[in-house]
């Protein structure tokens, strides 16, 4: 099975990582990875590069995204994406297109694959984020998908009520955990060698986003910077999204860094850079998926800021407070306590074991041939979903 994988950004790779790992190593799927958007761009830091470097050979580029910081560039980037793709999967005719989560970008893939009559694959379809663009985005994707990989129990529930046969949608867990179980994280020692700042003293993380659906999509990131202002631990801050507002987010967080002396900020790091940084770290602060769906595997503390991920289903580990720099500022306090972190002991992760990467090879070399897939059903309206009992055409 020929398998054209879509990936746009540092975040959607973290991801896909291993899903295309064991891929690889299936003899029945030939992946192909196309590399796009926000990968390419040296403003984002060409994470192009993070890809080779990580052994991976990368079939087919698109450059599409355009050098801008409004909601206009974004839809032009769409539309370059659906040109450059179409010459693509029109010309190589892939068994099935593989996408992932949420990012507006997908669209195009999907969009694509939808008139040349190809498949498409998704992964973390029913999760919710009411504050973003995404939100949209996800459930525009689940839609014109065909097959699911759900990342909870309540996100398959949510594919299963917008119409979805059982057979076509499973819960996998998040894959981005799979880096857990499946890779060696390194330490502090090696971390604060190569990134060149201090690990010895504590620390926390920082990753915020603009907010695509606010009137003030920096809101956040204003808020945020301010309650961090002189706090006495240090401050590691990720680079946001390739998304509106992007730009004056980053202009406010190189000056953040520049009065702050215990502040990094990093256009990119290494996916396992990133969780050693998360492992060592007091806390996560910021309104980023990674805040919700990875610390709890590592039931580390993290403050969620604001609506861009609210209504996304949340461990215990979570505390949620308005982008208002007093009340950041409280629940900072109650992320730093060690009887929270205590209470954390023996929490229930709801985004899996680390096994997705593993169970999405394997139930792609499964599906059945692409008239099957292409011809779906939905159920009845007011209908429940069937959970148990249904059979997948492709395993006999």
């Amino acid at each position: 099975m020929k398998v054209a994988v879509i990936t746009s950004s540092r975040a959607d790779f973290g991801h896909l990582h291993w899903p295309l790992r064991h891929m690889l190593a299936h003899p029945r799927i030939e992946p192909k990875l196309i590399v796009m958007g926000a990968h390419l761009a040296p403003e984002f830091g060409s994470t192009v590069d993070e890809i080779n470097r990580q052994g991976f050979a990368i079939d087919e580029t698109v450059e599409c995204l355009l050098s801008s910081d409004s909601d206009v560039g974004m839809s032009k980037s769409i539309g370059l994406a659906t040109l450059g793709l179409t010459e693509i999967l029109s010309r190589d005719r892939p068994d099935l297109v593989l996408v992932i989560a949420d990012r507006y970008e997908m669209l195009a893939p999907a969009s694509v694959a939808l008139a040349l009559r190809i498949p498409v694959a998704h992964i973390e379809g029913g999760e919710v984020s009411e504050g973003a663009i995404d939100d949209a985005v996800r459930n525009a994707l689940t839609k014109l998908s065909h097959v699911h990989f759900t990342p909870t129990a309540m996100a398959k529930q949510r594919v299963l009520a917008l119409g979805e046969e059982p057979w076509r949608v499973h819960q996998v867990g998040a894959p981005s955990l799979d880096h857990l179980r499946e890779a060696t994280i390194p330490g502090p020692a090696e971390l604060g060698e190569r990134l060149a700042i201090d690990l010895e003293q504590p620390y926390c993380m920082v990753s915020v986003h603009p907010v695509t659906l606010a009137a003030n999509p920096e809101a956040d990131a204003v808020a945020l910077l301010e309650a961090l202002e002189n706090y006495s631990i240090g401050k590691i801050i990720c680079f946001p999204n390739a998304d509106a507002g992007s730009r004056k987010l980053i202009r406010q967080s190189r000056d953040f860094c520049r009065r702050n002396a215990d502040a990094s900020l990093f256009v990119n790091l290494a996916h396992l850079d990133y969780w050693g940084l998360l492992q060592h770290s007091l806390f996560l602060i910021g309104n980023s998926s990674s805040g919700i769906m990875e610390t709890p595997a590592l039931k580390l503390p993290a403050v969620n800021i604001g609506i861009r991920q609210q209504g996304r289903e949340r461990a215990d580990n979570i505390i949620d407070c308005p982008a208002q720099a007093v009340q950041i500022r409280t629940a900072i306090d109650q992320a730093g306590s060690e009887t929270f972190r205590a209470s954390l002991n023996d929490m229930r992760n709801p985004y899996g074991d680390g096994t997705a990467g593993r169970q999405i090879a394997e139930l792609i070399a499964g599906l059945p041939d692409r008239q099957q897939l292409l011809l779906k059903k939905s159920l009845p309206a007011g209908t429940e979903p069937i959970l148990t009992g249904q059979r997948n055409p492709g395993h006999g």
